[in-house]
């Protein structure tokens, strides 16, 4: 079983390191792309990012300062670095070394720069989007740079499960960077909807929220098997078999 889940515009350079680390698998092609991204200038990043002049002055920066090879002092680790509504809830900072063994083997994050991400591999602070289009090669946008590239990681991964499963927490946006005709693993997507006088809706904030607290809750408990997930209760979720399928496991919670 392996977690996907979209990454973090929030980043946080101060956090310690915490154990091993490692490198990310694509580094190369993060460097290629760094080399494209130098090539804009302030107002092109902003108007390729869809952000604020000062937003863009940052990432402009960002861009200039990535450096090679990645190391404990110019870079952190993804797990830890990544902050906001879906981070907050996974306890990283109190996580054994058994279990974050655990997550290194079970979880991973996408990201527009990096393709995806373990972890303990050490990232530098950036922005940019998977639906952002700058035209890298034959591809005119990162979902062809990385699709084939994401889905054969994937793949590998997976092939070490006795019955893969590729279980899906990652936004929309994200994991339509997988391409779902090539994963040779069923899919699962959990969704978490929340219940106020009988009408059932998806909240973006609470989504996000819900899906770290279901990694927090598989990285604590190392849960190897998809049945076990049916026992989450964080935050008065429950699991609804009537409203859920195959292939898309539905958690419900009322609100006052």
């Amino acid at each position: 079983m392996l977690l996907i889940i979209s990454p973090s515009k929030t980043q946080d350079f101060a956090v310690p390191i915490h154990g091993d680390c490692t490198q990310p698998i694509f580094i190369e092609q993060t460097a290629q792309l760094v080399r494209k991204l130098k090539s804009f200038d302030q107002q092109q990043l902003a108007t390729l990012m869809k952000m604020s002049d000062k937003l863009a002055a940052v990432n402009h920066q960002r861009f200039l300062d990535f450096q090679l090879p990645f190391t404990p002092e110019n870079s952190r680790q993804a797990l830890f670095m990544f902050q906001g509504d879906q981070f907050n809830p996974m306890d990283v900072a109190h996580y054994s070394g058994e279990q974050l063994v655990h997550a290194q083997r079970h979880l991973r994050i996408l990201s527009g720069l990096y393709g995806i991400l373990r972890p303990l591999d050490l990232m530098q602070p950036y922005r940019l989007e998977m639906a952002a289009k700058p035209a890298v090669d034959e591809a005119k946008n990162l979902y062809g740079f990385w699709g084939e590239r994401i889905t054969r990681a994937v793949n590998e991964q997976l092939a070490e499960d006795p019955v893969p499963v590729l279980l899906n927490l990652a936004s929309a946006e994200y994991f339509k960077v997988i391409r779902k005709k090539e994963l040779r693993a069923n899919i699962l997507t959990l969704s978490f909807k929340q219940e106020k006088e009988g009408c059932l809706k998806t909240i973006a904030i609470y989504a996000k929220r819900a899906r770290g607290a279901m990694v927090d809750f598989v990285v604590k408990n190392r849960i190897v098997q998809p049945e076990q997930l049916q026992r989450f209760a964080v935050d008065g979720y429950d699991f609804k078999p009537d409203l859920s399928a195959d292939n898309e496991w539905v958690f419900v919670r009322k609100l006052p």
